[in-house]
């Protein structure tokens, strides 16, 4: 198959692609993605490259959910029926001198009505949670300052907790559903009682990817990608060994290498150059890779 992009490169049991996340989504095979987990930009609050095509260079919320909306579509299109997507994200935040009033954004709220509006449904919420004490040291926010709350607590607020928003493609009548199994040894009862948690308190705000090496003189906001364990957690709980993993933002490789480490199969998007070149080598540190495979070949077998 053809997809227009700037760079591709495949190994053993992955593809990723340096381009449009939307224009590669749309060339993927209907029914072949088993699993997106992934982190989107966060409206414009990052600014990640110069490109027009960077849903992060968005002039506001309403300009970005325009956009995100396509990808949205088109994931749901290439998701096999009953399958999931895991969204993670964050409210946003307003500043009193930048935007007039202070106070918070519910930019997952938006997810979820851009989401069900495409065909998905909202499934489940997986709160994440972060400490106030390391939020408050990184941003100086007034509304977590200890002196502020001395002063006048009612623009004192809790620390920001980040969620993985997860949605469902239902299959339509007649449509074939892959179920998603586990065992008893694979997934022990003990470890389901702790995911089942609807607030995942253990996951390392640490465990990420390097990304210092991958910055450049433009690119001053992306300091961390998502965390490895909150990734494995995902691809772990709602995909089955041998499925595809697709994320539309694969960053530096973050999602690509916890699907490999998982023995799944991985096919990601990454718009800016740089963090392109550094994903490669984080994917193929993940696993070797034992001669270069087409796409065709990678997606073989999804539909079984």
């Amino acid at each position: 198959m053809s997809i227009r992009v700037l760079n591709q490169a495949s190994g053993e049991n992955w593809h990723l692609y340096n381009g449009d996340c939307v224009e590669v989504a749309r060339a993927l095979p209907e029914k072949s993605v088993g699993l997106s987990v992934y982190s989107p930009p966060f409206s414009n609050l990052y600014t990640y490259s110069d490109s027009e095509r960077d849903m992060g260079n968005s002039v506001d919320d309403r300009q970005f959910l325009q956009n995100y909306a396509f990808l949205a579509s088109e994931v749901l299109r290439i998701t096999r029926p009953g399958r999931l997507c895991a969204v993670h994200c964050k409210d946003l935040v307003d500043y009193q001198g930048r935007d007039g009033r202070a106070g918070l954004r519910d930019f997952p709220g938006e997810l979820i009505r851009i989401h069900e509006a495409a065909g998905w449904k909202y499934h489940s919420r997986v709160t994440v949670w972060k400490c106030p004490v390391t939020e408050m040291q990184r941003t100086k926010s007034h509304g977590l300052l200890y002196k502020q709350l001395r002063t006048d607590s009612s623009f004192s607020r809790q620390g920001l907790a980040e969620y993985v928003l997860v949605f469902r493609r239902w299959a339509a009548e007649g449509e074939e559903i892959s179920p998603v199994t586990h065992t008893p040894e694979s997934f022990p009862l003990k470890q389901w009682q702790e995911w089942a948690s609807p607030v995942w308190m253990d996951i390392d705000q640490t465990n990420v990817l390097n990304v210092a090496v991958a910055r450049d003189d433009r690119d001053e906001k992306h300091l961390c990608p998502l965390q490895l364990d909150l990734i494995e957690r995902c691809v772990k709980l709602w995909s089955n060994p041998g499925d595809v993993v697709f994320s539309p933002f694969a960053g530096i490789g973050s999602e690509g290498v916890e699907t490999l480490k998982a023995g799944r199969r991985f096919v990601g998007a990454e718009l800016k150059d740089a963090y392109f070149d550094k994903a490669i080598g984080h994917l193929r540190s993940a696993q070797a890779v034992s001669g270069q495979r087409s796409l065709s070949d990678l997606l073989a077998g999804t539909a079984q």
